[in-house]
């Protein structure tokens, strides 16, 4: 194979990698860091019930089933998640101690608390 032909294979396929590496949407969160809410296809959040510290990011999976989250109205909760979200990751940073309950309006009896020190 000539040096050419090499390097040519190797472009391709390098470029084939980061066309489907990680964008930091991918279904399967952040690993291990404890602070992952994931909406699955069985219609739950889970864990159903998070604790974090103030300051912390909360990221929410959504995977190939579409989901969204509201907070109940509470001084300091973050944005909702609006929309309908398939096979993305979007995070929230919950700066203010508290309880928060959240629900997902196109499934309502999804429901989740984040409990915030």
């Amino acid at each position: 194979m000539t040096r050419t032909r090499s390097f040519a294979i190797g472009f391709v396929t390098l470029a084939l990698a980061a066309c489907g590496g990680s964008s930091g949407t991918e279904p399967n969160g952040p690993p291990g860091d404890g602070r992952t809410i994931t909406a699955s296809p069985s219609l739950t959040f889970g864990p159903s019930s998070l604790t974090v510290a103030a300051g912390q990011t909360v990221s929410f999976v959504f995977g190939s089933v579409a989901h969204n989250v509201f907070f109940d109205a509470a001084n300091g909760a973050p944005a909702d998640i609006e929309g309908s979200n398939a096979n993305v990751t979007i995070m929230r940073t919950l700066a203010t101690p508290g309880t928060y309950h959240y629900t997902c309006h196109i499934h309502p009896f999804m429901q989740g608390t984040i409990v915030v020190q």
